[in-house]
């Protein structure tokens, strides 16, 4: 697909699981399992998605997945599976090597969006993308620096101490754009300071879902995770959002759907469901 300036790919950088109480709230079980069966420890499979956005001069990836830098404990409570997917993996099927990333966006810094910024070369931890620079809202990286407790267990400092050693960390204060031909919109609920990459030209727009949108499920507006922040907040931005996406005829792109890269949605009697599912890379 190419949107503007930018040939646009679907990068898949791992498989894992969570906790489907957690990623469905206060949706009941009987409900949610129709749409994600879970496993004996109740948790549904996902992937971490990326988009990497390729132009003349840039060659940008935003958000980069788990990583690989997990102790065998945690590797089993996420079901973290790299055996079909990675980064390195990914990226050299359409012909790139992490030293060729100029950008990284990192929508927030919960470790399933954030790991792969860091990586280890023997005990050392490193930047995965050494020639980049890594964005992220001031918002997000206060949290992140000094989290609550409820949120302390997503953020994990390795995932970009690194990098703000090395300078390469560039704070956002709003929603201006920092690379031409990608605007930002910021969600608060989920956590704050989420930045949505919004990539278009005159005939198409993808929107960049993270963790408000996170999988097809959802799409209906009471479908929020028992992560968010404010989830009140979030009910808002999501309804404010789906009923802008469906005026205008933008894609949604799904960071963690098993099955589904992107779509276009429409209206049905009580919710927004799928219009028509797109693959990225066709």
């Amino acid at each position: 697909m190419k949107i503007g300036k930018y040939k646009i790919f679907s990068i898949e950088t791992s498989e894992f699981s969570l906790d489907g109480g957690a990623m469905f709230g206060i949706i009941p079980k009987i409900l949610w399992e129709k749409q994600a069966k879970p496993d004996g420890f109740n948790r549904i499979k996902m992937v971490t998605r990326s988009l990497l956005l390729v132009g003349e001069s840039k060659k940008i990836l935003i958000d980069t997945g788990n990583g690989t830098k997990w102790s065998e404990k945690l590797l089993e409570r996420y079901n973290i599976d790299n055996s079909r997917y990675s980064i390195e993996v990914s990226l050299s099927k359409y012909g790139y090597k992490p030293e060729d990333i100029s950008d990284v966006i990192c929508t927030h810094l919960h470790f399933d969006h954030a790991g792969g910024n860091t990586c280890f070369d023997g005990a050392k931890i490193i930047p995965t993308f050494p020639n980049a620079k890594y964005w992220v809202s001031k918002l997000n990286w206060d949290l992140a620096n000094s989290p609550s407790q409820k949120d302390s267990g997503s953020f994990i400092e390795s995932d970009w101490r690194v990098l703000e050693e090395n300078n390469m960390v560039k704070l956002i204060k709003g929603e201006e754009s920092f690379i031409d031909g990608i605007d930002i919109f910021i969600t608060n609920g989920h956590t704050y300071g989420l930045m949505h990459p919004i990539i278009s030209d005159e005939n198409n727009t993808i929107f960049f879902g993270a963790d408000i949108f996170p999988t097809v499920a959802h799409l209906q507006v009471p479908w929020v995770m028992a992560y968010d922040i404010e989830p009140l907040v979030t009910i808002k931005e999501k309804t404010n959002l789906l009923n802008m996406i469906q005026k205008n005829n933008w894609k949604i792109f799904f960071e963690h759907d098993l099955n589904v890269e992107a779509c276009t949605i429409k209206k049905s009697k009580k919710n927004f469901i799928i219009d028509k599912s797109i693959i990225i890379n066709e």
